[in-house]
């Protein structure tokens, strides 16, 4: 791809504190402070300097912030699915995780006619790839385009779109895939629906699914990215390197697609 004739899409959502991104226990908070509450910072850390001194007598601007590793978009790691992986390795955090997997040739998959809670199927997954004619390829970044992603920050986002379930998730996983992210909360099916799913079948392997299939083959996961529906099928590149924090379950990101102009 010519460098100097390409287009970027930016495939993450504003962190703010929107109150229909997460759960209420997650929510993020931002204290905001202008340039005139930034200046007894300043002061205290250069004695004897007077706010007139100062260009338009403003200090700095900051924020400080109140949130998880998980909160706006992000990338999970092994260690969020469970303490090992890869056959009893010990699970690896976000700031482990191969930067190899980061920068690569992205394919879209289409499932925003997926009723919501729908648990999408291996054969799912290879259907949609034969509908637009791709073959998967290694280390290639499968984006999951739900109808959730348009409701992002209004009522009922946490509940809307299909998720991706353990057979899908491994399917991926045997392909080579080691990064996958989606639109919605979740990669898995949201939350309302699952507990629906184990009330009345009482059976805990509905819980989680597709996250606990890193415990088998350990892989980065992208939650709450936007725009997917303006990408093509295929024929982009994503760009989405994890904040790194040490030993952590996820890491924020600044997902960009890549396409040639």
């Amino acid at each position: 791809m010519d460098i100097n004739r390409r287009r970027l899409i930016d495939l993450s959502v504003t962190l703010d504190t929107n109150p229909y991104t997460d759960p209420p226990p997650l929510l993020p908070r931002i204290d905001y402070m202008d340039h005139q509450q930034g200046w007894p910072e300043m002061a205290a850390l250069f004695p004897g300097l007077e706010l007139q001194q100062l260009p338009g007598q403003e200090a700095w601007a900051a924020e400080r912030l109140h949130i998880t590793t998980h909160s706006g978009t992000h990338m999970d790691a092994p260690w969020h699915y469970a303490s090992t992986t890869d056959g009893g390795s010990p699970a690896y955090g976000i700031d482990e995780l191969p930067l190899d997997w980061c920068l690569r040739p992205g394919v879209k998959l289409d499932f925003r006619k997926m009723p919501d809670g729908y648990v999408v199927t291996a054969q799912d997954v290879q259907t949609e790839l034969e509908r637009i004619g791709y073959c998967i390829q290694p280390l290639d970044i499968v984006l999951v385009n739900t109808s959730a992603g348009v409701l992002f920050g209004q009522p009922g986002y946490l509940d809307k779109g299909c998720g991706i379930g353990r057979e899908a998730t491994l399917w991926l996983l045997e392909q080579g895939i080691r990064v996958v992210g989606t639109d919605g909360w979740s990669w898995d099916a949201p939350f309302k629906y699952t507990r629906e799913r184990f009330a009345e079948t009482g059976d805990p392997t509905l819980i989680w699914e597709g996250h606990k299939a890193g415990r088998e083959i350990g892989y980065g996961q992208m939650e709450k990215l936007t725009n997917l529906e303006s990408l093509p099928d295929y024929g982009f590149w994503v760009s989405c390197f994890p904040y790194k924090i040490k030993h952590a379950s996820a890491g924020f990101v600044r997902a960009v697609a890549i396409l040639a102009d």
